[in-house]
């Protein structure tokens, strides 16, 4: 039998581990990314589905052992499930992870993941530091396989991209 829980636990269980920081990029949460997709508890155990950004990503299991310590440490007995479906896209980063991605250093995707000029197109990125989109890309992998490198014309600056999936 499965007991409601109150939504003051679940909001407990849901700050706690939305607080995660990305393991690769910790400028921004799991929440932030969007790849914490929901929290929920079950009889005291408070269960969270986390989302990878690919199915390669090598923080996965990094990220899913923060948020099960996270809810352990908020008190609750924890699981987390990986939610392969529907798949991870950048359109679910929040305004404010871009933000944050943005004041780290790290150009936010720009396009919906979806679009023509997403997938076989050149974007146009601007520089985090200056907001000049006079830019080139340098490399097709940056610090991660989820960041291109690119360098600002304008400024000089080398950055990360997070692209757009």
């Amino acid at each position: 039998m499965v007991t409601t829980a109150t939504s003051l636990d679940e909001a407990r269980a849901w700050a706690a581990a939305s607080a995660v920081p990305d393991p690769e990029v910790p400028c921004v949460t799991v929440a932030d990314l969007g790849i914490l997709r929901w929290v929920r508890v079950e009889d005291g155990t408070a269960v969270a589905g986390v989302t990878p950004t690919y199915s390669g990503c090598p923080a996965v299991l990094a990220i899913e052992l923060a948020v099960e310590t996270a809810l352990l440490d908020a008190g609750f007995e924890a699981r987390v499930e990986r939610v392969m479906s529907p798949p991870w896209t950048t359109d679910w980063i929040t305004e404010e992870g871009r933000e944050k991605l943005r004041d780290y250093g790290i150009a936010p995707p720009v396009e919906q993941s979806g679009s023509k000029l997403a997938l076989f197109g050149e974007t146009k990125v601007a520089c985090p530091k200056c907001g000049s989109d006079h830019t080139e890309k340098l490399s097709e992998f940056g610090s991660t396989a989820c960041k291109a490198h690119y360098r600002c014309n304008a400024c000089g600056e080398p950055f990360d991209y997070f692209k757009c999936i």
